[in-house]
């Protein structure tokens, strides 16, 4: 006898399912396509991503002990050393010249970290693959109609063009969780057709920087996929001991740079301001300036205004070498780790690090409160794909000889 319908339905289970659904449509398709038109669709989009998996958790009771995830996270050594690198954040309001505007930065950067530990707490320990493929699809109709949109003279970009540019930069950094699902289901030409895609369409930015960090990234891409194990660990230590020993670089960079570019070229110009600012305030290279030093610096004459923008210099002028070990504490730890017992996502996560570091190094302003969320999401993106890997397999089906 067949069951009634009204006995088997679950309505708390469909609603559940329904924004958890939404949640990932918005991760995965909306910030991609609309970061091409809106300077701040990811700051917008991201926290009403997240706030549909929270309220899905509370429908259907999704997360399975919370609290010892959460506690699993923050004392690995890369949630110590984020601990650390808050706290030398919060202490160094006491000297920075900006207090208020360093205050309003860092409550943007707790906002960001408590916005990721909810996702992560959020996204549920087995994800369908239905809700996944909408990454490589977002990621890849974003990429047309970036093209499409500049062959239309800029329809729907704003005049400067920095909507483009940024969106871009949030496309060569979700390209790596859309290429990484793709290889890890065996789609491997899906996965070239899309890098070539988002490769093609960051040629169409304004600024090179997208591009550039990409490269950078398909390199630590292929390392780590001809040498998995030792390619993380290599990459990791190449991010943390360039951020580590960063001091040095105007030292070793200037005679090379006007060697090659010429004493007067702007590069030489940014390197010895950093090597000037080294030699006249030794003692700054432990405590650092204080938060927001480096950018309200140059519009108060704090700090000249062709100094490096770089996240190498950023983090030393405003926090140091506290600060400065921290952070290579946490790259060398996150990275050493890439795809754990899943070396299948190896590859595509030590790119995404090795793509956000260039960027960094390159300039990308990393104080901003858009970069935070782009990061916060492309975590997530890769914790829902390595939790989309409980059944990489089809079950073979076995016959049986029937008597």
């Amino acid at each position: 006898m067949a069951r009634s319908p009204t006995l088997t339905a679950n309505p708390s289970a469909d609603a559940a399912a329904m924004l958890r659904r939404l949640g990932f449509a918005l991760l995965f398709f909306v910030i991609p396509v609309t970061a091409l038109f809106a300077r701040r669709a990811v700051v917008i989009v991201a926290p009403f991503a997240v706030v549909l998996l929270l309220l899905a958790v509370f429908l259907d009771g999704g997360s399975k002990a919370p609290a010892n995830r959460l506690m699993t996270v923050i004392r690995s050594p890369a949630g110590v050393a984020g601990g650390v690198l808050l706290f030398w954040a919060a202490l160094s309001l006491l000297w920075t010249p900006f207090v208020p505007e360093a205050s309003e930065r860092l409550l943007n950067i707790f906002g960001m970290c408590a916005m990721a530990l909810v996702g992560y707490l959020a996204i549920p320990a087995r994800m369908r693959s239905a809700n996944l493929y909408i990454l490589p699809v977002g990621v890849g109709m974003a990429a047309l109609m970036g093209m499409i949109a500049v062959f239309r003279e800029g329809s729907g970009l704003d005049p400067g063009g920095q909507s483009l540019d940024r969106g871009m930069i949030v496309l060569v950094l979700l390209l790596w969780p859309a290429i990484t699902w793709l290889h890890s289901r065996g789609r491997n030409l899906e996965a070239l057709l899309l890098a070539v895609v988002v490769a093609l369409g960051s040629l169409f930015a304004r600024d090179a920087l997208a591009l550039q960090a990409l490269s950078v990234g398909v390199l630590a891409f292929v390392l780590t996929a001809l040498l998995p194990g030792t390619g993380a660990r290599l990459t990791g230590i190449a991010m943390a001991g360039l951020l580590l020993f960063a001091p040095l670089l105007p030292f070793l960079l200037k005679p090379l740079l006007i060697g090659v570019l010429g004493p007067q070229a702007a590069a030489v110009a940014s390197v010895d301001v950093w090597r000037t600012l080294i030699l006249e305030e030794p003692h700054r290279l432990i405590t650092g300036h204080g938060l927001e030093t480096a950018l309200r610096g140059r519009f108060f004459g704090l700090l000249p205004a062709n100094a490096p923008f770089s996240f190498l210099f950023e983090i030393w002028y405003e926090l140091g070498l506290v600060g400065a070990g921290a952070a290579a504490t946490i790259l060398y730890s996150a990275a050493s780790r890439a795809g754990g017992d899943r070396p299948v996502l190896g590859p595509g996560i030590m790119a995404a690090f090795a793509t956000a570091y260039a960027l960094g190094c390159l300039g990308i302003g990393t104080a901003q409160i858009w970069w935070f969320a782009t990061l916060v999401v492309m975590v997530l993106i890769f914790v829902a794909i390595d939790r989309g890997q409980f059944r990489t397999t089809r079950p073979k089906a076995i016959l049986r000889p029937v008597h």
